[in-house]
């Protein structure tokens, strides 16, 4: 089976799980009363008057059978309305849209050091094990992961904010936020670093850049300790493999033997790993976020929840739902083209 039919075949598998999560979304929603659901199809505050819900229920079919109701919801998700956010005073998808940058813009910076960095220390553990190097890469590994992120988070604030005064809480500063919204600056991406070039603002850039560098820190440092775990057990694992023996029978050099046999039979694990990490950091950071007040999706979740904003915390959880589901479609095929036995699956 060649790649791009494997790519195809779980592109169709995804419209049942998509489904399936609706569906089971869905159901929760049956918890509460038709006047609570109402806020599912609002798009406007004006429709939050007293006497408009009674035609929102009735226009919704708030009060039919479950099944008639979770058609009636789909349509108009479909559509592209998931409701009014009270909690963001706009409409659900549009609070999405907005919070998703700042989310992102930290993830950008912290993802790829994560898979990237863990993975180089986690073979390197392995190939040395039984090494001081060994040793110190699971003693930080294992510190980092014991680390609770708000403590950390208050502990950075206090060094390089309150008293270095390098790294402000935020997403920008006072003077970058008011030129943002003088109408000088046209977001054209959400994500400030980028849009302040696009500008040809550059301070705005740095001083977006000077706000990520800590909740960045604190992603890294706690969750790189799982990439270096799985990646040392994995290549632990790869390097007693036979193909493995059969190669240093044959004289290859050492750098050989890891790179281009063990590497990359060690991967698979450490991809699902990732993969399952990166979606659940682009869905928010909540802890991270609401420490440095960076107002993204986790920051915006919470505070959702807090208020019972059912449409808020629903389209939430479809939107977690989506990022899981195409994480793990882009993990399949990582697998697929790593280790293309897989295709035959």
């Amino acid at each position: 089976m060649g790649l791009a039919t494997y790519v195809i075949r779980r592109l169709i598998f995804l419209i049942p799980v998509l489904l399936g999560v609706t569906v089971l979304i869905f159901a929760l929603t049956m918890f509460f009363s038709p006047t609570q659901r109402a806020l599912l199809y609002i798009r406007n505050p004006q429709a939050l008057r007293p006497e408009a819900i009674q035609g929102v229920i009735d226009k919704y079919h708030l009060n039919d059978p479950f099944y008639v109701q979770y058609f009636v919801w789909l349509s108009e998700i479909l559509k592209g309305n998931f409701g009014w956010s009270k909690s963001a005073n706009m409409p659900v998808l549009s609070a999405i849209a907005v919070k998703f940058p700042a989310t992102f813009e930290i993830i950008m910076f912290a993802a790829p050091v994560i898979v990237i960095l863990g993975l180089y220390l986690g073979i390197q553990s392995a190939v040395h094990r039984d090494t001081i190097v060994d040793h110190i890469t699971r003693t930080t590994s294992i510190i980092g992961w014991s680390l609770p992120s708000f403590w950390l988070g208050l502990v950075l604030l206090a060094i390089f904010y309150g008293y270095l005064g390098w790294c402000p809480p935020g997403r920008l500063s006072s003077d970058a936020q008011n030129f943002v919204v003088s109408g000088q600056f046209t977001k054209y991406t959400g994500l400030y670093i980028l849009d302040g070039f696009l500008n040809g603002q550059l301070w705005i850039s740095w001083d977006a850049f000077r706000h990520v560098i800590l909740p960045a820190t604190v992603i890294i440092v706690i969750d790189i300790a799982l990439i270096v775990r799985v990646a040392r057990s994995s290549m632990l694992e790869a390097l007693t493999k036979a193909y493995v023996i059969a190669a240093r029978a044959k004289g290859l050099t050492e750098k050989e033997v890891i790179n281009k046999h063990a590497r990359r039979n060690a991967l698979i694990p450490v991809v699902t790993i990732s993969g399952l990490l990166v979606g659940g950091l682009i869905t928010g950071v909540t802890i991270t976020e609401t420490v440095f007040g960076f107002g993204g999706l986790g920051n915006w979740a919470a505070t959702s929840a807090q208020h019972l904003d059912i449409p808020s915390v629903l389209g939430f959880a479809m939107f977690t739902a989506i990022v899981f589901v195409i994480t793990n479609l882009i993990v399949d095929i990582l697998y697929a083209y790593i280790d293309p036995r897989i295709r035959l699956t």
